[in-house]
């Protein structure tokens, strides 16, 4: 009788651990972040607001990352990090995962547009529809510029918290929306440069095997150099402050720094795993600052 009650308790966690995995958490957290901290500067927003538009841009993010996890299931058994997942180690059918990751999008489509407003469920259905058809479907299979162009995904987020405060999108948004767009290949390609092999392997022609390991660290020191300067705009027109200047300031010199340090040395794998750690804090503190330099000015 104990064996038959084993069962179901063993069962139960990994199924709920798998559909959680499917949603890349990890990620969402840093979504997240770029998500509400826009909501604080856009306004003062209630907590209900807040949690609302939580819910639903997880709901929305965790979806996009299932369909992913669906539509790489013939790379990810091929790859390192990814063999783990539920689709290649066998514990889910891939129509299962395509089936939840489209339920999930569903409903926060639903969620946004009734409890919230109907741009705002706009902006997350297009950083799904991006990140989903843009990035994974054509560009990450095609061209070194995928982490580019595809990047635009992650940058739907703070388009999202903006536009559930304000019901509209202006400068500040827009520039927002860049931050994250110039952030995403230095992040990225510093991972890049790690798992190239990885990438390789399945012939996914990210910018390391493309134009080569040098030629991609001058591609994140030239994006590095762009970000800075982008950061620092909006203080320019007002929409921050000093408290928010010095914090961009130091950020991103920490990063340029970082970046430098990749490309001056030859044994580069230590260097570019810190500026990949590195650059998550970074964008979550450079969000942070906005916050609470808007709210010192309220």
């Amino acid at each position: 009788m104990s064996g038959s009650v084993a069962v179901p308790h063993a069962a139960t966690p990994t199924l709920a651990r798998d559909l959680i995995a499917l949603t890349k958490p990890r990620i969402i957290s840093l979504l997240l972040v770029t998500t509400i901290a826009p909501m604080y500067v856009a306004g003062r927003p209630s907590l209900l607001l807040v949690l609302i538009v939580s819910i639903g841009g997880y709901l929305m993010a965790g979806g996009a990352n299932a369909v992913n996890m669906y539509v790489d299931r013939d790379i990810d058994d091929r790859m390192a990090r990814t063999r783990l997942r539920p689709i290649p180690s066998g514990r889910m059918e891939p129509q299962a995962v395509l089936a939840f990751g489209i339920a999930l999008a569903t409903a926060a489509t639903f969620m946004l547009a009734i409890f919230v407003n109907v741009l705002t469920a706009f902006f997350a259905l297009a950083g799904f529809y991006f990140y989903v058809f843009i990035y994974t479907r054509w560009l990450k299979r095609t061209t070194p510029q995928n982490i580019v162009i595809g990047g635009a995904a992650g940058a739907f987020p703070p388009l999202v918290g903006w536009a559930a405060v304000t019901g509209t999108i202006d400068l500040t948004a827009i520039f927002l929306f860049l931050i994250v767009f110039y952030w995403t290949p230095p992040h990225f390609w510093a991972l890049a440069l790690l798992k190239q092999n990885d990438y390789g392997r399945v012939g996914v022609p990210m910018a390391p095997l493309v134009w080569g390991e040098r030629e991609t660290m001058r591609q994140m020191l030239w994006y590095t150099l762009i970000l800075i300067p982008l950061t620092v705009l909006p203080v320019a027109y007002g929409a921050f402050g000093m408290v928010y200047l010095v914090s961009a300031l130091v950020l991103g010199g920490i990063l340029l720094r970082g970046v430098i340090k990749i490309m001056r040395t030859e044994k580069w794998t230590g260097p570019a795993w810190s500026v990949y750690k590195y650059s998550l804090l970074y964008l979550a503190l450079l969000f942070v600052a906005m916050v609470v330099d808007r709210q010192l000015a309220l």
